[in-house]
């Protein structure tokens, strides 16, 4: 018997069990299941990350690494391997599905009409407009043949459980890894006011722009909806997400003796506005005690988005800290840092970066100017040039958005 919180299934009542997914924790998340149920996973395939598979012991469970958070050819490849496991499904068949952040872009499945190049430059499109990743997923719902619930509509009679791992805020399950397994609740329509709100029209690709028009006129179907027969063997369940993994670390900042205050785990907006508004809360601490006395770790999470406005090399999170650098510039006592939790910032090799009170003085010393750095969204090579701050984890195994924390010591 498998019991997923209160729903139980007899392992009797079927002759395949397979585990599927797609995310940067995907491998990590099929090495769980099969912890649990061992021998009875019979096959399997997931798409994570170029080096997010860490060693995670998949068994009869194949992994493909591809292109984040532009798909490429490998995610194309591994996006046909999990839909032919779902064409193959039935009702005998339990499909697992493991789905967390970065699933997206992971798992690719061009529609009819539409070619790998479409969904890259689309993609690039979406993420230079500043559009946050909910509105970039329902667009990307609308240009596959797997996401906004068309996964479980290939793996149907199947009986389908989904294991969510949520990296998107308030966890919303038609968004994260743009819901390959749950009911879609955007529409074309949707899409299309997305195009002009960001003003994309005519900056997509043709083949896209038109897939989209023919949707928003009714010439092609929807994606599966709330209430569809596709989904009455289905069960989701976020298994993890932002709010809990800022539970654990007020958890540990509580242990290491700070004053702990949980601020907001549904943060977004434009990374340098946020940044300033960090910053304003933590110069607040030793002015007045507020909103908790020192010394103190103020925790934020969500996910902030950028809007490029030059070619550099960053991520939002280093954006977060470059700009809380220049807000709590000589600050004494102050620290920023803001992360990734999946160990990856935009495409660096870093998770994020953590400044203080001296770090604009320090980067003055050697010539450094801040203000370039931030003209061209180049926080990468502005730490890297100071040669401090930037926070190296690799791949964590997890993805559950972002995490802040604002340290604030006794002041003298």
């Amino acid at each position: 018997m498998l019991n997923v919180f209160e729903t139980a299934y007899p392992l009797s009542d079927y002759d395949d069990v397979v585990v599927v997914g797609a995310g940067k924790a995907s491998a990590q998340m099929a090495e769980a299941v099969l912890d649990i149920l061992g021998e009875r996973v019979t096959k399997g395939h997931v798409v994570t990350k170029y080096e997010h598979t860490n060693a995670a012991k998949t068994g009869p469970v194949t992994v493909t690494e591809s292109g984040h958070p532009v798909p490429d050819e490998p995610g194309v490849e591994g996006g046909r391997k999990v839909m032919a496991l779902a064409e193959a499904a039935d009702e005998r068949t339990l499909f697992i599905a493991c789905m967390s952040g970065g699933g997206s872009a992971l798992l690719v499945q061009p529609a009819e009409g539409l070619t790998l190049e479409d969904m890259q430059e689309t993609n690039e499109r979406l993420l230079e407009s500043g559009a946050d990743i909910t509105l970039m997923n329902t667009v990307r719902k609308h240009l596959s043949a797997v996401k906004g619930g068309q996964l479980a509509m290939a793996a149907a009679p199947a009986t389908i459980v989904s294991l969510v791992l949520s990296d998107v805020i308030g966890d919303p399950l038609d968004s994260i890894a743009s819901g390959p397994t749950v009911p879609d609740t955007s529409t074309f329509a949707d899409c299309w006011r997305i195009v002009e709100d960001f003003k994309l029209e005519g900056k997509l690709p043709p083949a896209a722009e038109a897939r989209l028009k023919a949707g928003l006129a009714g010439e092609i179907a929807e994606t599966p909806k709330p209430g569809e027969a596709v989904f009455e063997k289905t069960q989701t369940v976020v298994v993890g997400n932002n709010a809990l993994a800022v539970e654990m670390a007020e958890e540990r900042a509580r242990a290491l003796g700070y004053t702990t205050l949980v601020l907001s785990t549904l943060v977004e907006g434009e990374a340098r506005e946020v940044a300033k508004v960090m910053s304003a809360i933590a110069k607040e601490v030793p002015l007045s005690g507020r909103p908790v006395p020192p010394p103190c770790c103020i925790i934020i999470g969500g996910e902030t988005t950028v809007t490029l406005r030059g070619a550099g090399k960053g991520g939002r999170n280093q954006e977060i800290a470059m700009a809380a650098a220049r807000e709590i510039a000589g600050y004494k006592g102050l620290a920023i840092l803001s992360a990734g939790t999946d160990g990856t910032d935009g495409p660096t090799d870093a998770a994020g970066a953590v400044v203080d009170g001296g770090t604009i003085a320090r980067a003055e010393a050697k010539g450094i100017e801040v203000n370039d750095y931030m003209e061209s969204n180049d926080a990468y090579n502005f730490f890297k040039a100071l040669g401090d701050g930037l926070l190296i984890t690799g791949p964590t195994g997890t993805n559950v958005a972002d995490v802040a924390f604002l340290l604030v010591g006794e002041q003298a």
